[in-house]
């Protein structure tokens, strides 16, 4: 019993969370397909999926830069002076 609650708990503490990358690591992967490497294998040398590697290439040959960009969403109600006072 005492390992089985081990092994539930240790599975429900290995969430992941996901954070952006950083502008270097998407240059790096940039540099990585302008050199030539597949997706799968920019993927397994960085430790990145291959969704996130398709998306960063995709981005840079849409928009040209590995930034992050503006995201939509609902507008501020306050405005950033009102917002300070």
């Amino acid at each position: 019993m005492q390992s089985l609650c081990s092994a539930v708990s240790s599975a429900v503490d290995t969430t992941v969370e996901t954070k952006e990358l950083t502008k270097q690591v998407r240059d790096k992967v940039v540099e990585k397909y302008e050199a030539g490497l597949g997706y799968k294998k920019i993927s397994r040398a960085l430790n990145i999926s291959l969704s996130t590697i398709k998306s960063i290439i995709r981005k840079w040959k849409e928009y040209g830069t590995t930034a992050n960009l503006p995201r939509g969403g609902r507008p501020p109600k306050l405005k950033s002076r009102t917002r300070r006072k």
